[in-house]
């Protein structure tokens, strides 16, 4: 009776732009979340890549309580501590220059966008530029942000968007090189597909895209909101290839649970894009998010979270491949580190096979059309992958 009391409230008083299970999240520890009816489930979902750490995690939740009885918020027109603590482990964490702080990912891909922009204005004062995105992509839902993601049924009813965008084919580099012209000022793209599909980047994709536009003198935008802060066991997805972005968009895992995101620009893009009064924000990089993204870092350094993902993404990816030959509910597995996808077989609905894996206490979520995403806490040990596979076994 409780949570149907929490749910007919909300379905009152809330927009339904969410069809949401129906079930009450009340608490969580470690890996696992609990319903109001204190019910458990091994979370393979990580509030959709956001809780890096898991739940009451001492030392983050520590750090905001200490931040909350000193200073929540003052604005831009001040600096503050935590700020100026978190954009340098950023700038040193990446390698690249300067920050902006936002709430959201949405907002770090509008920061990107405008970034694009301004640097080719400056170059020809012209402002009829265009911007290269990829087809299946996600980038947010604001109409910037939608006007460079790759899916129809998200742009449609929301036309005309923003104008001068092109898709391309991800991994498909020639058909990239097909959309670039005298106009094109930035190329858009996720360095991991998420919401696509799971697909990573090929190599030898991203990097003729980071040829591409050194050669044109264009700026490369990586998405890194949901495959970065260590997911698949670099910092950033990129790191891997040994290709640098001019601009990096950033969120989820950055603040693991405080809404907070980040435009970060390489030495070109902050040298010739945005200045004092081009952008702005009123809760940007206030002191309570900052300190969440400041003791993130810490925290990741000091319990070596990276060189954990990469040990046990390796045993996860082997109890999944033995999935898909035992089980002939999956046709396949894809993904990098703690971010994999399950293609589900044909003549089977993803979202059959997530309601009975929440009936059996385990949290997946979908990306694509046909696949179950496994994006868990970054915490996850070898235990934990046995009980997602036993699990998830029984919903099949």
């Amino acid at each position: 009776m409780e949570s149907k009391h929490y749910i007919d409230i909300c379905e009152e008083n809330i927009l339904h732009t969410y069809n949401r299970y129906q079930i009450v999240l009340e608490k969580g520890n470690g890996v696992y979340l609990y319903d109001a009816e204190g019910k458990e489930y091994l979370d393979f979902g990580a509030g959709i890549a956001v809780f890096a750490l898991g739940y009451n995690y001492k030392e983050y939740n520590d750090a905001l309580k200490n931040q909350i009885d000193k200073l929540i918020h003052t604005s831009n027109l001040f600096y503050n501590i935590p700020a100026s603590e978190a954009a340098q482990k950023l700038v040193e964490a990446s390698g690249l220059n300067k920050v902006f702080f936002t709430n959201s990912g949405t907002e770090a891909i509008e920061g990107a966008i405008k970034v694009a922009k301004k640097y080719a204005y400056n170059k020809d004062g012209k402002t009829d530029h265009e911007i290269i995105a990829m087809n299946h992509s996600f980038h947010g839902r604001s109409l910037g942000a939608l006007s460079v993601t790759g899916n129809v049924k998200y742009q449609e009813p929301f036309q005309p968007l923003l104008g001068g965008i092109k898709f391309a084919d991800y991994n498909d580099l020639e058909s990239v090189k097909a959309q670039v012209n005298e106009k094109t000022c930035a190329i858009i793209l996720e360095t991991v597909q998420g919401e696509g599909g799971i697909y990573p980047a090929e190599p030898e994709f991203l990097k003729g895209i980071k040829d591409l536009c050194e050669e044109k003198d264009m700026l490369l935008i990586l998405d890194e909101i949901q495959c970065g802060m260590g997911r698949t066991g670099y910092q950033f997805a990129w790191q891997e290839y040994g290709v640098k972005p001019d601009v990096m968009t950033c969120a989820k895992a950055l603040g693991c649970g405080i809404p907070v995101g980040a435009f970060v620009l390489g030495e070109k893009a902050a040298k010739s894009s945005l200045v004092a009064g081009d952008h702005g924000t009123t809760y940007g990089g206030n002191p309570l998010a900052c300190a969440a993204v400041s003791k993130v870092f810490d925290i990741f350094k000091e319990k070596n979270i990276l060189e954990h993902v990469k040990q046990i993404s390796g045993y996860l990816e082997q109890k999944l491949e033995q999935l898909v030959t035992d089980s002939g509910a999956f046709a396949a597995h894809r993904g990098k580190g703690l971010m994999q996808g399950l293609v589900v077989a044909d003549g089977r609905k993803p979202g059959d096979i997530v309601n009975k894996a929440l009936e059996n206490g385990l949290i997946v979520i979908t990306a694509g059309s046909n696949v179950i995403r496994l994006v868990p806490p970054l915490i996850i040990e070898e235990k934990h992958v046995d009980e997602m596979i036993e699990k998830l076994k029984k919903s099949v």
